[in-house]
């Protein structure tokens, strides 16, 4: 049986959620990649709760521009909340493109991780 892509990255995403687990005090960055947008969320994980969200919903320029605007919106939102360190979650998506433009403007907001 062959996987399609999604369950290739679903299984790599469950793997690395064995390792990374968020907290009160340094929630977890999840990161979901669709092909017109991009979305973040800090989730502690011990409660199961969403802390803050953004998307790059109606954002304009390039799909890595509108992911570092999103980046550094969830780094502001996280500020707000007193959050300073996060575990970054890539979701089984590859660390560059998009992803890595949403990190940096996180780390650029403020954000450590």
């Amino acid at each position: 049986m062959k996987r399609t892509k999604g369950q290739s990255r679903e299984r790599l995403h469950m793997r690395i959620r064995q390792k990374v687990r968020g907290t009160a005090e340094r929630p977890r960055l999840s990161v979901f990649r669709s092909n017109e947008s991009i979305y973040c969320q800090l989730i502690d994980d011990l409660k199961g709760h969403t802390l803050a969200a953004a998307s790059s919903k109606g954002c304009k320029g390039t799909k890595s521009e509108q992911a570092a605007a999103v980046g550094k919106l969830i780094a502001e939102t996280a500020k707000n909340q007193g959050i300073e360190a996060v575990v970054f979650d890539r979701g089984g998506y590859r660390y560059h493109g998009r992803v890595k433009s949403l990190a940096d403007g996180a780390r650029e907001g403020g954000l450590k991780f």
